[in-house]
């Protein structure tokens, strides 16, 4: 690729595209993404997805970290392309469910400070990993030190005053294990312990600032998504931001999407 990545936060015709790519044609759409385009509403992975795609041009160097067994859990499709669309694509993660990854071209068993990226990466993506980061100045030390100059990395994760996060602070793993399969329907081998020490834009932008990385874009992104898999109770979540919207409030659960480039030009 030549010169460094243009960060171009996604608008409504990028996103209509991912959500179609996400959810497929108009005649096989579900209950769940029409009720979700009836009120207007994209959800965080729909808008962290289609920014992605945006960053991901033939020749970049790719490192996502944490990535597990997925690059995007719920979009298979979308995994695929940018697979085969990138130069190259690292896979970081200690956990064993890395070796279950089919989109990413080298998969090492590290943990990202662990991980010397020797300025080769022209993009490194983080997406619900800073929730678990215990030592924020080695994990942005890290990113730092994978990126070239120019280069950008993208933090997507949930906002450390959420709700949900609030209570995942008080409950034992047991019992997280039991609620996210309830809701969510995940396995107990995808939920980790949280520790949500660089999860407001403040922290990232100090963690991010002290290693000379620059926020270029920030985004604050409503979650409506606790109850997505009950019709009514998810009709509820929409209703509600719906009502917070119109009164100038904020939605109380929502995600952070944050774009910090490094200095210098590829």
């Amino acid at each position: 690729m030549n010169g460094p990545l243009l960060v171009r936060l996604p608008d409504d015709a990028a996103l209509r595209q991912m959500f179609h790519v996400r959810y497929g044609p108009e005649e096989r759409l579900g209950w769940g993404p029409r009720l979700r385009r009836s009120f207007g509403y994209y959800s965080p992975d729909d808008v962290y997805e289609a920014l992605v795609a945006g960053l991901v041009v033939p020749g970049v160097h790719w490192l996502d970290a944490g990535c597990g067994r997925e690059l995007f859990p719920n979009n298979r499709e979308l995994s695929r392309i940018l697979s085969q669309r990138c130069a190259r694509l690292v896979g970081v993660d200690p956990d064993p469910t890395l070796q279950e990854n089919p989109w990413v071209h080298e998969k090492v068993p590290l943990r990202l400070d662990a991980y010397d990226g020797r300025g080769e990466f022209d993009l490194v993506t983080l997406r619900m990993v800073a929730e678990h980061v215990a030592d924020p100045p080695s994990c942005v030390r890290s990113i730092a030190r994978a990126l070239r100059p120019g280069g950008v990395a993208v933090v997507f994760t949930v906002f450390a005053g959420s709700p949900m996060p609030l209570l995942t602070r008080l409950a034992p793993m047991g019992l997280r294990h039991r609620v996210k399969s309830w809701l969510w329907g995940t396995q107990p081998k995808d939920t980790f312990p949280t520790c949500f020490r660089m999860n407001t834009r403040a922290a990232l932008r100090r963690q991010c600032a002290a290693l000379g990385l620059r926020e270029e874009a920030f985004l604050r992104l409503d979650d409506c998504r606790t109850f997505a898999r009950f019709r009514g109770l998810a009709k509820l979540e929409l209703r509600v931001r719906s009502l917070c919207r119109a009164v100038g409030m904020p939605y109380p659960e929502h995600c952070l999407l944050g774009v910090y480039r490094k200095p210098g030009s590829a």
